[in-house]
């Protein structure tokens, strides 16, 4: 959690620089009053929108994936640290069917892709009019802004508002339920962890079949059957297991064991 911290000086800037001609790798409203660049993934609807292709968008995104994978997700993106932060409240936590992470895919293809594409962003399901990382960091910032001055406060959308209503219901009670259930980024990143240069390792030798990663895991993955799974945010909590069977590596230190 001090590494997501110490990276929310690189997305918040509250000196006013802003670099939102550039993107960043992770999930953050550039709508945000202290947003220091844009979202990659309200870019690539943007540009779709307009029949353009997003190469700067796409090539970091591509690039990223490539080296980190979900790695991404689990030590840098301020929304996940959000929801970390939120599950430390000690509610009653309930995991999800495997099933449901497919929801991401649709999200993406749908909401980021399609309708972005073939309608624009008048679009009730364009991603940034139902996004909860919007609502959280713009539309609410931004009301409370408005109710302050004096000015008519302006809510956001009916489906936008009901899907942030259960966001922070959700939070309470899954781990991270917008990474695993609906997150587009997440969604692409995923796409890496099976061949990106940092990957987790599973060394079959050290394993104890104790199942400690198994408990060590919040999100319901085996760690030992599928060290790469696309559900994984690694968060790398199943390297902690006694054995030290899991292991974080990358694909310099891979070749340097083969040798």
């Amino acid at each position: 959690m001090w590494i997501q911290t110490a990276f929310l000086v690189v997305w918040l800037d509250p000196l006013g620089l802003r670099y939102h001609s550039m993107c960043s790798p992770v999930f953050h409203c550039y709508a945000c009053p202290l947003s220091t660049f844009a979202c990659p993934i309200g870019v690539i609807a943007q540009f779709g929108a307009l029949h353009l292709f997003p190469f700067v968008a796409i090539g970091l995104l591509i690039t990223i994936g490539a080296l980190f994978g979900t790695l991404i997700c689990g030590w840098v993106c301020p929304f996940g640290f959000l929801q970390d932060l939120v599950s430390k409240v000690p509610t009653p936590k309930y995991d999800l069917p495997k099933f449901t992470s497919y929801f991401r895919y649709i999200i993406l293809i749908v909401t980021v892709l399609a309708v972005p594409y073939f309608f624009g962003e008048e679009h009730f399901l364009f991603i940034c009019r139902i996004c909860p990382a919007g609502a959280i960091e713009a539309a609410v910032p931004t009301m409370i802004s408005q109710a302050t001055s004096g000015q008519p406060v302006v809510w956001p959308n009916a489906i936008k508002l009901g899907i942030l209503i259960l966001f922070l219901i959700a939070i309470f009670f899954i781990k991270r339920p917008w990474c695993r259930i609906l997150c587009p980024l997440g969604a692409i990143f995923s796409l890496f962890n099976r061949v990106s240069a940092f990957f987790l390792k599973f060394n079959i030798e050290k394993c104890t079949d104790c199942k400690r990663c198994h408990k060590l895991c919040e999100y319901g993955i085996e760690p030992e059957k599928s060290p790469n799974d696309l559900r994984c945010v690694r968060c790398l909590e199943c390297t902690n297991c006694g054995p030290k069977a899991l292991k974080l590596e990358n694909i310099f230190s891979s070749s340097k064991n083969k040798k």
